[in-house]
């Protein structure tokens, strides 16, 4: 069994702020050897940068989260220690620490050890690299479940998926061509050729008119069943619009609006949004469904999501990698809202 560190590095969220002033880099961080029934030790090999994970930085007070804590979710490495799991020691895995756990145990991805429910792991399939798979797990399983578990979505229905090109768009994209549906995605129109490779039918240039404008003007023939707002947009206008685009039982989801910015502006968006949101069709608000996203740890979603991988039906997208020591310039780059796929951080400097 290899030799286990009582100290690793790490960097960890010390206090409310953008990454630049609420990461700390540590090389005293406390390696979790203590393992419960059905946990396990991984080395973590590389790790994924989500957007939601500056954000909270930025948005949430201490008082109101448990810091300081290793920062991040998801990882792809190597198990090096087990107890009663179906892994076994040297064993190629990828999965997450749910945000939960993370708070509880101040535990995170981007560190060089983390104890794990072994229900919250998978096998690294051998036709993908660490770095690829440590993106996979929040996105993957937030677009799955919005599509299946919230949508239902079916092989015959329609879907919009806004922000194609961000790392919920590009794997909501191929979950619904693996399931048979068609797919109108936005972007860029630089990202074109991304979306329409990951399988998108149709394209959309969110940056020449706002698309609820675009959708009004030109109509889809049949209304959209599903409409996923894969970039999480604080102006409720996409929804608001929306009975003349989506289908009267259809559903529209969001990853879930939030500001990039502390503003006057911002502010009074996300007021509207919530008021689009709850306010019901009798007393004016809009005549659809808008559901959140909120990403739960599921096994058997988790299983569906490595088999279509190992499958070669869904391939993971990443924009860039960075070294351990680079993590801040990672955030720099996710922060502009620009990465195509995930951001990554390889936390062992030996794999791909």
């Amino acid at each position: 069994m290899e030799s286990i560190p009582s100290e690793q590095h790490a960097w960890v969220v010390t206090r409310q702020g953008f990454p630049i002033k609420a990461l700390a880099f540590k090389t005293d961080w406390p390696v979790p050897k203590k393992l419960e029934d059905n946990e396990v030790l991984v080395k973590i090999q590389a790790a994924a940068l989500n957007p939601g994970g500056w954000k909270l930085m930025v948005a949430v007070p201490n008082f109101l989260i448990k810091r300081p804590h290793v920062a991040e979710l998801d990882f792809a490495g190597v198990v090096v220690k087990e107890n009663s799991t179906q892994f076994t020691d040297g064993e190629a895995v990828f999965g997450w620490i749910p945000a939960d756990l993370q708070w509880k145990t101040q535990q995170g991805a981007l560190a060089q050890y983390a104890r794990v429910p072994s229900s919250a792991l998978v096998k690294r399939p051998p036709n993908i690299t660490p770095t690829q798979a440590a993106g996979i797990t929040v996105a993957a399983l937030t677009s799955y479940q919005a599509l299946f578990h919230i949508a239902k979505l079916e092989a015959d229905q329609t879907v919009f998926i806004n922000g194609g090109s961000s790392s919920l768009g590009a794997y909501a994209i191929q979950f619904a061509k693996a399931k048979g549906a068609k797919v109108i995605a936005t972007a860029s129109e630089k990202n074109e050729d991304l979306v329409r490779e990951l399988g998108a039918d149709e394209f959309i240039d969110y940056t020449k008119k706002p698309l609820y404008a675009q959708l009004l003007e030109n109509p889809p023939t049949t209304k959209y069943h599903v409409i996923y707002d894969a970039v999480g947009v604080i102006d409720p206008s996409l929804f608001t619009y929306s009975e003349k685009y989506l289908a009267p039982n259809g559903i529209f989801i969001s990853s879930g609006p939030m500001p990039t910015k502390i503003s006057i502006g911002e502010a009074w968006k996300l007021v509207k949004t919530l008021l689009a949101m709850f306010t019901p069709a009798v007393l004016g608000g809009i005549n659809r469904r808008y559901s959140v996203i909120f990403t739960k740890n599921n096994p058997d979603d988790l299983n569906a999501i490595q088999k279509l991988v190992a499958d070669g039906k869904v391939k993971p997208v990443v924009d860039s990698v960075y070294e351990l020591h680079d993590a801040l310039a990672a955030y720099d780059k996710i922060m502009t809202s620009r990465a195509r796929g995930k951001v990554i951080v390889k936390i062992d400097p030996g794999v791909n």
